[in-house]
């Protein structure tokens, strides 16, 4: 009997192995990160009330952890290209244990905003570079479907981690939602520790420091960097701006309950992991075209909805309707920044969570002043119609290029 086929066989699936590995290990760390992003946001009067201070103050916790997630990308994409993905994640899954650790230990709210800058300085070590072992890992046409299954663990964080961090909150105080938090990210600290050895094509070293500010002068030469950068930043700075005021905007029309908060926000993840279940059914029917103007459309429409002063089991529809809208169109967003530089792929990634990161720091803050200023149909509403026009915007602009 010829023994080829049946050896042809035992190849292909050990060669397929570590790429799932590796893959299986970036979901866990990115679901384990995802908390560390939006489980503070129902806890938010909690916070006030414990330390006697404005919510619209604490609010910027949310400031403080974007906006040096966004500052430090450029160089920690350079230094996962240079040192290895893989090893950087792990590294950052460590210190943010340390960082959760000194938040659920914080006496005063100062030591709190410490905490989540050191939080978002190394979270910035994780979900990109998760994104680029990707699109290392996965040829571009398989992409798409790879990538939506890592926004699934990260859509899977907020539906789980938004709820939970809300009836923790309820039930043992604010505090408890960092232990949970540190506890998750050690877990998936020794994960990586332990399943990423071995693995060189994740952490395969590319690109020299030296030649990281050429690497991302040649990013920007790219026509479509201008595009997918500046799309993401105005996603941001529209729709995550408004996830810290959720709690408040909710007591304020009579439910003060973090867990109602946090469930409406598990909305929004809800909406994520449908987009992850169906994108190849989206996909085919929709084309990458459709899904950025469908995707931008019904985020922006869903987005305006909120100044109705919804009921809050209707907040949590709109909330679902937001975030499929918000990954039809940043899914794919996140295709043609992965292409913008093949051989630099780190620094790529980098860059594009540096802009949707500054757009996440700058929202909470252009919020803060919409607000209270002009009332909260006079903020989502025009911040509804410019996600729409994102949409139309990317929808025409991006293209691959041919051959």
């Amino acid at each position: 009997m010829d023994a080829g086929p049946q050896k042809q066989s035992e190849a292909a699936t050990k060669s397929v192995q570590p790429v799932a590995r590796a893959l299986t290990l970036s979901m866990v760390a990115v679901f384990a990160t995802t908390l560390f992003m939006r489980a503070v946001d129902p806890v938010v009067p909690q916070i006030a009330a414990h330390f006697a201070i404005d919510p619209h103050t604490v609010a910027l916790l949310a400031t403080a952890f974007s906006l040096p997630y966004a500052i430090t990308q450029p160089a920690l994409g350079g230094l996962a290209d240079a040192f290895g993905k893989a090893r950087l994640m792990t590294w950052s899954l460590g210190v943010l244990v340390v960082a959760a650790a000194v938040g659920a230990a914080a006496p005063n709210i100062s030591t709190l905003f410490a905490s989540r800058v050191i939080a978002g300085v190394m979270a910035g070590g994780v979900f990109p570079i998760a994104m680029a072992i990707v699109a290392d890992l996965v040829s571009v046409e398989q992409r798409q479907v790879a990538v939506s299954r890592m926004l699934g663990a990260a859509m899977t964080g907020n539906v789980l981690g938004s709820p939970i961090a809300g009836i923790a909150a309820d039930l043992i105080g604010w505090r408890g939602v960092f232990v949970g938090m540190g506890v998750l990210a050690a877990l998936a600290a020794v994960a990586a520790l332990v399943g990423f050895r071995g693995l060189a094509t994740a952490a395969s070293a590319r690109v020299e420091i030296a030649a990281l500010p050429a690497t991302y002068a040649a990013i920007f030469r790219n026509p479509l960097a201008k595009i997918c950068f500046g799309a993401v930043m105005m996603e941001a700075i529209c729709l995550y701006g408004l996830f810290p005021y959720i709690a408040g905007l909710l007591a304020a029309g009579g439910e003060p309950r973090a867990a109602i908060a946090g469930l409406v926000i598990a909305g929004f993840g809800i909406g994520g992991i449908i987009y992850a279940s169906a994108v190849v059914l989206l996909l085919g029917r929709l084309g990458e075209r459709g899904l950025m103007l469908v995707g931008g459309t019904l985020m922006g429409l869903a987005l305006m909805l909120v100044a109705l002063h919804l009921a809050w089991p209707v907040w949590v529809a709109d909330f679902v309707a937001l975030g499929l809208g918000f990954y039809m169109l940043h899914g794919v967003i996140q295709i043609y920044a992965s292409e913008l530089a093949p051989a630099a792929r780190g620094s790529a990634m980098a860059l594009h969570s540096t802009f949707f990161f500054f757009g996440n720091a700058l929202g909470p803050v252009v919020y803060g002043v919409t607000l209270p200023s002009v009332g909260l149909a006079g903020t989502v509403v025009p911040a509804g119609a410019i996600l729409i026009g994102v949409g139309l915007v990317c929808a025409r602009r991006l293209r691959r290029a041919p051959g």
